[in-house]
This record gives structure tokens, sequence and C-alpha cells, in this order.
């Protein structure tokens, strides 16, 4: 269930809601005159999200490319072809 409170509780209990953020891992909706105006969210989950939104990102983009194409690749030419790329991101770190 989301936090709901009032902006004025940023002033007034800055460090109960600091608590809140960091113990629950979840937002805390500021509201003024009841209307949704600020997200407080501890950094730990702000990086969580950061990271499931270039995940979900690079899906969807995935689904795109796959969409238009009929071209399929087996798990091993994947992982083929990843190994290639890394080895030569290594090569060429040591040129």
């Amino acid at each position: 269930m989301p936090y709901i409170r009032p902006i004025s509780d940023l002033r007034n209990h800055f460090a109960e809601i600091t608590k809140d953020v960091q113990t629950s891992k979840e937002p805390v909706f500021l509201t003024k005159n009841g209307v949704g105006t600020l997200v407080v969210m501890s950094m730990e989950a702000y990086e969580e999200n950061r990271y499931e939104s270039e995940v979900y990102d690079k899906l969807r983009e995935a689904e795109i490319q796959a969409s238009s194409t009929t071209k399929r690749l087996s798990h091993d030419e994947v992982m083929a072809a990843a190994r290639n790329r890394i080895k030569e991101w290594e090569d060429g770190r040591r040129a």
C-alpha cells in the first residue's frame, strides 16, 4: 500500500519520512492540497527502479527488433557472438 502524506510532513517530519523510505524500500508520495506533487524514495530503491527500467527498455527494443525480421539465432550462436565481442574488447584493451 503506498505511503501518502501531505507535503508539510516533509518539513515537520523529515527524519521520520527518511526512516520510512529507507526501511520499507517503498516511495512516499507527498501531496499539496490533496494533489500529488513529489515522490520521495531511498537511493537504493531509486537505483533498483532505474536498473529495472533499463532492462525493460532493452527488452522492448529487442522485441521491436525481433518483429522486424524472421532471422532467429540459437542460444549457442548468441553466446558465441557474445564471447567473440568480449574477446575483441579485451584484445583491444591490451593493444
